[in-house]
Formats: structure tokens, C-alpha cells, sequence
């Protein structure tokens, strides 16, 4: 059954940005959401009739033309050739979830009512939304300057039946798509097309959409590195309160309960242990994993600032009787933001490996690569070989784009933030990340079956088992990459969280 989220004044949250992505929600603007979009509307056009003063991207050009004058009866052909300009975008298209988040960005920012747009333009975008109208958004173009340009250009063509959308699985232009609604095009009035355009959405979706899949993989990665200690017969001294309130840092001391919640009532720990200490990439779960929490954290905080926000320029305050030209379309704090959040990501990735390379190399009484009769079989082996892969791809990726700036529009805009790119990278990172706990979790399982008929906690029995239904134990060498897929799909939607209530 659909529900109704009402676009309101109320601060916009990361939860009900996953209930919106999730669900079948439907979005609809307040009655304060339309007075105040009519409002700034009105107050814009007034102001055009009765001020003789130029204002930018309104009645003068764009960028480095804009000290050039636009006459009134060319207001409209300038938002147009704006709109139409500006799709330069290319590459892979930008993925279908991310597209959603993006229109509903749109309309939370132009709802705040400082961007002079027609409330009919705000409506098509709502119906595009509630439709599963997703226009085709290409993933380069974006300096993360003024706003994600190009790739909102082409989130906006359709308005005036330009560009391309996905609807039901097919592909249509975008004259196609406003036949089959009996739609009329919008006709952009002044300082639309600049309103569209100008905006972080690109960078603000995708950032959303990374924070709420890393929150999945912050709890994924501790349990599953609960799963590996118990397979590799470690010690859970190390993720005793006492350790962590002396080092108080806010995510350490968070993993390092989430682990000795997962221990408890282990058979496997109650049993003597010959080592005195274990590898760093179990011993230091809560310090590693921990810094990754925290930067999530951060990266939440300016999201969520980022989507309660308005981000396109210049900015109409009727109240004050102001049109004022500014730079919240710059994506500085976004970039920097997504360039941490990448590299917190990647440690997550990069510590299971080790663990995973730790259970396959034939310690405490396990076999070589988990397999009977290693020689004949090579077991887990090359599984350890992709994630090592993937683990310095992750490497690659997280080389910051924000410390990067090329100058572009004759100089106008000589800082930019790379934003947009920090923002495709840091996705792909994250999936990146979902294949290496994939990995981990699949020989963790597998290495467990050589400590039976000892038992792990009864969390863990829990997701051992829930897993067990998905991929079956390895006897001998079998293709592994359906398992690895299924894998990954577990990762993606198990409820860890529920382990830990």
C-alpha cells in the first residue's frame, strides 16, 4: 500500500530518506510547501517589472557571460538554451535509485521557496516521482561547482520533452514520454532553467544513498568479523569494555560492545585458548572499524544538512525584498565528505581481507584454503585472490578528488570541487565493500565447520544458519562464483541490526 510522504518545512531525515527510497511512497507538497514556492514566484516577477537593475542568470547571461543583458521577450529562450546547453553529460548512467533520490532532492529544495519557479514545474517533477518516471542522468560532467550542471540538465529535460527517461523498463524520449501522459512541455519562465540546474543533488543523492548502504556495512562488518574471530578460535579479551573506555573514542567503544554482545553464551570462547594474542585484523576490530563509524558519522551530519538545504543561486528572499547571487551551489563540503567517507569505507574492506587471508592460510588447526584434501581441491584460495583485488582497486579509488580544481567558464569559476566525481567513486567503493564482507562471510562459515561440534553464540548460529540456506558448505572444488553472488546479495539485505536487539 502506497504511503504519502507531505514535503514540508520539517527537517528532512536520513531514516525517512530510506522509508521514501524503500517503499512505494508517493510525495505531495504541503499547503505552507505551495504558498511559499507561489510566493517567491510572484515576488520574482514583480521585481523583474518594476526594478531596472540586471540580476544574474535572470535577465543577463550565465557564468562569464554574465555581465551580458537578456532582453524580456528573450527571458524564456534563455532558460531553454540554458536547459539544452548544458547536457553534456556522458558516460555510464547514473543508477536508478540514485535518480530517484535526485528528484525528490530537487523538489525539497525548491520547496523551501527561494528559487522563483512555477509551482507547475514543481508538480511535473512530483508526477515524474510518483510515477517511477527516471530521467537518464549520465554519470560525468559535473565539476561539483555550480551545482551539478550537466547531470541536472539532463534530470530536467523531459520538463520541456528533450532528453530520455526510463519508464517501465523501457527507454523513451522525451517528447515520447509527454504523448503518452498528454502532457503540454513547461514553458520556463525567468531564472528556471537556472534553478533546475544550479544545485548539489547529484552529489547529495549519491552521498545519501552511500551513508544509508554504509550504515548496513558498519553492522555487517562487525558481525561478520565476530563470525571470523570465533572461526579462527580468537580471543574476545580485546573487546572488553575496560580496553575502550580508557581510548573513549565514540565508534571504538561502539564496535567493541557490538562484538562482546555477539560473543555471548560461545561455546567456542569458553574453551581454552594456546595463543596469547591474535592478528591485529581481529585483536583491533574496534579500533579499525570503530574510525570508520566515526567518519560515517561526520558524513550523516553533512548530508543531512546538505538535503535540508537550498543549493541553487541566486537566492529570492520576498520577506526582505532581496535577490541575492551566492555560492551554496558549491559542493565543497560534500566532496571532502564523500572523499572521507570512501576511505572509511575501504578500511572496512581492507581489514576483512586480512582476516579472510588469516582463515585460508592453514592456522589453529584449520586446513589450507578450508578444503579437504588441499591439492586436489584449492578450496577458498582464489576467492582471497578477488578480494585482494578488489581491496586495492578500493586503494585506487579513494586518491581524493576534492584536493583537485580545474578552472573552467573563461575563469569565472576557478575553484570547483570535484564533488560529483568523489561522489562516483565513493559508489562504487561501497559495492566494492559488500563484495569483500561477501567473501569473508563465505569462508567464515565454511571455517567454522571445522571447530564442530563446538558452537559459536546463538546470534551467530542464527546467521550461520540463515546463510546456510543460501550456500551450501564447500567438500569439494565446485564453481564459486554463484555462491559468491549469493553472497553478496546476503550481505545487501540480511537484517544484522535484528542480531543485535
Amino acid at each position: 500500500m502506497a504511503h504519502e510522504h507531505l514535503i514540508s518545512l520539517t527537517p528532512l531525515t536520513l531514516d525517512e530518506v530510506k522509508k521514501i527510497l524503500q517503499g512505494t511512497t508517493t510525495l505531495a507538497l504541503s499547503e505552507e510547501v505551495e504558498q511559499r514556492i507561489v510566493r517567491s514566484h510572484d515576488y520574482l516577477h514583480h521585481h523583474l517589472k518594476n526594478a531596472p537593475n540586471p540580476v544574474y542568470g535572470i535577465n543577463t547571461g550565465f557564468g562569464a557571460l554574465c555581465n551580458t543583458s537578456i532582453s524580456p521577450d528573450h527571458l524564456e529562450a534563455l532558460q531553454r538554451n540554458l536547459m539544452m546547453s548544458h547536457a553534456c553529460g556522458t558516460g555510464e548512467e547514473v543508477p536508478a535509485e540514485v535518480v530517484k533520490l535526485m528528484l525528490f532532492l530537487k523538489v525539497q529544495s525548491l520547496g523551501y521557496g527561494y528559487s522563483g519557479v512555477q509551482l507547475t514545474t514543481v508538480h511535473r517533477l512530483l508526477s515524474f516521482f510518483n510515477r517511477d518516471i527516471y530521467p537518464v542522468v549520465y554519470q560525468q560532467g559535473s565539476l561539483g561547482a555550480s551545482g551539478d550542471l550537466a547531470p541536472l540538465a539532463h534530470l530536467c529535460l523531459p520538463l520541456i520533452g528533450l532528453g530520455e527517461v526510463r519508464f517501465q523498463e523501457f527507454k523513451l524520449k522525451g517528447h515520447e514520454l509527454l504523448d503518452i501522459f498528454s502532457w503540454e512541455p513547461i514553458r520556463l519562465q525567468a531564472k528556471e532553467g537556472l534553478a533546475l540546474l544550479n544545485g548539489t543533488q547529484l552529489m547529495s543523492a549519491y552521498g545519501s544513498v552511500i551513508c544509508l548502504k554504509a550504515r548496513q556495512l558498519s553492522v555487517a562488518a562487525d558481525v561478520v568479523a565476530a563470525l571470523s574471530l570465533e572461526a579462527f578460535d580468537g580471543l574476545k579479551a580485546p573487546f572488553s569494555a575496560q580496553i575502550h573506555q580508557v581510548r573513549p573514542h565514540t565508534g571504538q567503544i561502539k564496535s567493541a560492545a557490538r562484538i562482546m554482545q555477539l560473543l555471548a553464551d560461545s561455546e567456542l570462547q569458553q574453551q581454552p585458548k594456546q595463543q596469547v594474542q591474535d592478528p591485529y585484523s581481529f585483536r583491533c576490530v574496534p579500533q579499525v572499524h570503530g574510525a570508520s563509524l566515526d567518519a560515517l558519522a561526520y558524513a550523516e551530519q553533512v548530508f543531512t544538512t546538505e538535503i535540508n538545504s537550498v543549493t541553487d543561486n541566486p537566492n529570492i528572499f520576498p520577506d526582505e525584498e532581496l535577490i541575492l547571487s551566492g555560492g551554496n551551489f558549491h559542493g565543497q563540503p560534500l566532496a571532502l565528505a564523500l572523499d572521507f567517507l570512501s576511505i572509511a569505507l575501504a578500511e572496512w574492506g581492507s581489514i576483512s581481507e586480512r582476516r579472510t587471508y588469516q582463515l585460508i592460510s592453514g592456522q589453529r588447526g584449520l586446513p589450507q584454503f578450508l578444503i579437504q584434501e588441499p591439492g586436489l581441491n584449492s578450496g577458498f584460495m582464489i576467492p582471497q585472490y578477488t578480494a585482494a583485488s578488489i581491496v586495492s582497486q578500493n586503494k585506487q579509488l579513494c586518491t581524493p578528488a576534492s584536493v583537485d580544481s580545474i578552472v573552467s567558464s573563461n575563469g569565472q569559476e576557478d575553484h570547483v570541487s570535484m564533488g560529483a566525481n568523489a561522489a562516483t567513486k565513493a559508489y562504487q567503493v561501497v559495492q566494492n565493500v559488500e563484495r569483500i564482507l561477501a567473501i569473508e562471510l563465505m569462508v567464515a562459515v565454511q571455517a567454522l565447520e571445522f571447530r564442530r561440534p563446538l558452537r559459536t553464540s546463538p546470534v551467530l548460529e542464527k546467521l550461520v544458519a540463515a546463510y546456510r540456506m543460501q550456500v551450501a558448505p564447500l567438500e569439494q572444488d565446485r564453481v564459486l562464483h554463484p555462491d559468491m553472488e549469493k553472497s553478496i546479495r546476503f550481505i545487501q539485505n540480511f537484517p544484522f541490526e535484528e542480531l543485535l536487539t
